[in-house]
This record gives C-alpha cells, sequence and structure tokens, in this order.
C-alpha cells in the first residue's frame, strides 16, 4: 500500500451527499488526513458518507466562506495543505505532481496553483473565461491563510506561489437551471459590495461591460472551440454582468429585500 502523503485535505460542505463521494474518493488513498466541516444544520447523510472515506467530521455554525475555510485549515495536522470543494475531483495527473511536490524536501515554494477545468452540460470546457481558471489550493501549513470579502474568499500566502500543470476537474453546474439560479445571489454581493461606491453603474458600463464580457470570452479567449456550451456561457456570462450593473440603477427599495439575505453557504442550490 502506498505511504500516506503527508497532506491535510480540507472540505467545507453543506448538504453535499449527491456529489461528495467523487471529490473524497480522488484523495481517500492517498491523503495522509481529510477534513470535512460541515454546516451546523446539514441533515441529508453527507456527514456518513465523509465517515466512510476515512474523514474527520466537524460541525459549526456557518461563518462565511472565509471563516469556514481558515476554521478547517486550523484543525490539520498535515506540513501540507490542500483545499477541495465538495464538487471538485483530484485528478491522477494532479495527484501526482502533488505527490513529487510534497516529497520534495526542496520545494521552493510556500504554496501552488494549478488549472482547473470544468464540465459543463456534457462537454469539458477549455477556452473562453473558464479556462485555465488557475486555483491556488496547495500550501504549506502556516504559511497562509484565507482572507478577501464574501463570497469570494482567496488565499493570501506569506511567500513565493508555484504553478502545478494538471488539471483539478470541476463538475458544478449540472444543468442550465443550476446556473442561471446563482445569478440573483451573486449579484447580491456584487450590489452589497458596491452600492453607495463612486464607481456606481452609469448607463455606458450596462452597455458596454455585458458587450465586451462576451467578446473576450467568445472571440479573444476562443470560447467558440467549446461548441454550444461555450456560446451559452459567453451569453450568459454577459447576461450576469448586465443584471449586476442594472441592479446598480435600481431604486434601493425595490431591491433592499434581496440584498439583505445572508451570502449563499456550500450545498446550497
Amino acid at each position: 500500500m502506498q505511504k500516506p502523503l503527508p497532506v491535510a485535505v480540507c472540505i467545507i460542505s453543506g448538504a453535499e451527499a449527491r456529489r461528495i463521494s467523487r471529490a473524497l474518493e480522488s484523495v481517500s488513498s492517498w491523503a495522509a488526513e481529510i477534513i470535512v466541516l460541515l454546516n451546523e444544520d446539514v441533515a441529508d447523510g453527507t456527514d456518513e458518507i465523509a465517515k466512510r472515506y476515512g474523514a474527520s467530521v466537524y460541525r459549526e455554525p456557518w461563518k462565511g466562506f472565509v471563516g469556514q475555510k481558515n476554521s478547517a485549515a486550523r484543525k490539520s495536522s498535515q506540513p501540507w495543505l490542500l483545499n477541495l470543494d465538495a464538487d471538485e475531483v483530484v485528478t491522477p495527473d494532479l495527484a501526482e505532481e502533488i505527490s513529487a511536490t510534497v516529497n520534495n524536501p526542496t520545494s521552493p515554494h510556500a504554496a501552488y496553483e494549478f488549472p482547473r477545468c470544468t464540465q459543463y452540460c456534457g462537454r469539458w470546457i477549455r477556452h473562453g473565461d473558464w479556462y485555465p481558471d488557475r486555483v491556488l489550493r496547495l500550501w504549506r501549513n502556516g504559511s497562509a491563510r484565507w482572507a478577501g470579502e464574501e463570497p469570494h474568499a482567496r488565499l493570501e500566502v506569506n511567500g513565493t506561489v508555484g504553478r502545478l500543470k494538471s488539471d483539478l476537474h470541476h463538475f458544478t453546474n449540472y444543468n442550465i437551471a443550476a446556473h442561471i439560479r446563482k445569478i440573483i445571489p451573486y449579484s447580491d454581493d456584487f450590489v452589497r459590495e458596491n452600492a453607495g461606491k463612486e464607481r456606481a453603474s452609469d448607463f455606458i458600463s450596462l452597455a458596454f461591460r455585458p458587450l465586451w464580457r462576451f467578446f473576450r470570452a467568445y472571440f479573444l479567449r476562443l470560447g467558440f472551440l467549446d461548441g454550444w456550451q461555450g456560446y451559452y456561457i459567453a451569453w450568459v456570462s454577459a447576461f450576469s454582468v448586465v443584471t449586476k450593473y442594472a441592479r446598480l440603477l435600481e431604486p434601493p427599495a425595490s431591491s433592499d429585500a434581496a440584498v439583505s439575505q445572508k451570502p449563499q453557504r456550500p450545498g446550497t442550490p
């Protein structure tokens, strides 16, 4: 049996019984430690699935993405940490690169990023705004912490960042309806962060930013090579942009109720 790598895999999760197994299976054979931090109200069996893969399961009140990720990281006991979402899978090639990195005593960097490839409506998306979508997820214990404004957690690293070449697989937005449902919560966050700022929306932003987003994704970043999925993704990205800027122009009384909602948690449809 292969000796486990000195890596703690950290997953924060909501009700993810439907898809967390694939993520856990991709790391359970080589990670020395798996930490799954659940929202305290999860009751769909996610905890039992995680335990079957040898994970240490914890429950805590929702503190936002930054707070949850930092809490999960503090529970680790390994020299290296890997952050993983419930809808992501570490490919064998990426696992090999991680192994070479953490087993190398002269690894020069404090943290490593790698490309993430998303499957959308039956196709792997390899162009446009969605690829290579580099994510910073592997770091030496004690060399980084999560920061940023909700829901956009980012890893702040004390040291240099290296790059791995292999893909992390991402199985988000299992259908178009699920994709569209995410637009409102993310526009809520945009309005919450930008309302009242001097760079508030104007008609120029409303008219041209969405067109630029489509043109960049579909033509400059070759989204047309991803078939109808690439075309649709480019249009939905443009629609998401126009929605955000239109909501900044929306009268406050009509938007207060939506913007007062809490940021969406993992596992929320």
